[in-house]
């Protein structure tokens, strides 16, 4: 059965109206990386920064070129923790949350 819409056009629609999910897209890609799913956590990031920000944007922010950036969050990208931890710093201060990491036994 195919799919009568894009899933990336949906996604990206439902991140530029909907603030709770937005915040519950990047708390994932945080929560992938922290899972050492880094596929998945760059692919995340890669959606919520297309959606919203843009690597422009991104980009004066970081003080990082666009194409940079993009590199880093592709498929084959690997990102410096430095680099990767200042992009969720810069996404989380635009988006207004803080995000923090909380042990569960």
């Amino acid at each position: 059965m195919a799919l009568t819409r894009d899933f990336k056009v949906t996604v990206r629609e439902r991140l530029q109206r909907d603030p709770g999910f937005r915040e519950a897209l990047l708390t994932e890609a945080v929560d992938c990386l922290l899972s050492s799913d880094m596929e998945t956590g760059k692919s995340l990031l890669r959606d919520y920064v297309n959606a919203t920000i843009g690597f422009g944007e991104l980009g004066g922010l970081t003080d990082k070129s666009p194409k940079s950036l993009m590199r880093m969050l592709s498929a084959n990208g690997n990102p410096h923790a430095r680099n990767l931890f200042e992009i969720i710093d810069c996404l989380q201060q635009r988006e207004g949350v803080h995000l923090r990491v909380q042990a569960i036994r």
